[in-house]
């Protein structure tokens, strides 16, 4: 048997981790952070919570006799994709990235492309009035000095208690999503802008397909630098890279 770890926390990752289950010859072991508190069901093992680091994660992976590491993350999850490739380089261990294509800019896009959250808050300064903020809980505070806008925060789960948030409402929701939902929360909520990060993928680009129809501003977060190393854009390519590896040890 060949064991594989696989980093998780995106749709595309439990996509994954269901398809692996099926491979003869491959145990996989599915890897999440822990941020969200009800996550997707996986198939298989399955474990919650960090590693401690690109030390702690090179100690996991000579532990369980990891053979190949698939980082499946988010996007924007840089900080585990370095530990990663840290990691994978120090145990010697082949490693691919799952990293779907970013959305593009289309003809009636109106985007603003920024580098960070703090900077998507300085856009949105005496620029908007009624947001649709969709960048995750852990990201709220950025915007909290931003006392005139009125913002539509969407997330899985609802930030603690103790969390600094801007002004607005509270919307927990679980892509994907549908375009007919999304136009119609905008139109009913008035709004004039959407922030986003450049997630990629199906589950969330809707938003963006019914801000380009009502001409909507979007402040779009470009991604963080990754690591280099071997990369597909699909579970499919995920899967292929596996199998040549599996073919190969035999």
């Amino acid at each position: 048997m060949r064991r594989v770890l696989i980093l998780g926390g995106t749709g595309d990752a439990a996509e994954l981790v269901a398809r692996v289950a099926t491979i003869p010859g491959i145990e996989a072991i599915a890897s999440l952070a822990g941020r969200t508190r009800e996550p997707s069901t996986l198939v298989g093992s399955v474990r919650i919570g960090g590693f401690g680091g690109a030390l702690g994660l090179a100690g996991y992976l000579r532990e369980m006799h990891i053979d190949l590491l698939i980082d499946a993350t988010h996007p924007f999850a840089a900080q585990i994709s370095w530990n990663a490739a840290t990691a994978a380089t120090e145990v010697g261990i082949p490693r691919l990235m799952l990293i779907r294509f970013p959305w593009e800019k289309l003809s009636g896009d109106r985007w603003l492309e920024v580098e960070n959250t703090e900077a998507a808050a300085a856009a949105l300064n005496n620029q908007a009035q009624r947001v649709f903020l969709t960048v995750g809980r852990q990201e709220l505070a950025a915007f909290a000095h931003l006392q005139d806008i009125w913002f539509l925060m969407r997330m899985i789960d609802p930030p603690t208690a103790d969390a600094v948030v801007p002004p607005g409402m509270i919307l927990c929701d679980r892509g994907p999503f549908a375009l007919d939902n999304e136009r119609e929360i905008l139109i009913h909520h008035n709004i004039d802008t959407i922030v986003s990060k450049n997630s990629g993928g199906d589950a969330t680009y809707a938003k963006i397909i019914a801000a380009r129809e009502l001409g909507l501003k979007v402040v779009m977060v470009n991604r963080p630098a990754i690591p280099p190393g071997e990369q597909v854009a699909d579970v499919d390519g995920a899967i292929a890279w596996l199998s040549q590896r599996l073919f190969k040890s035999i």
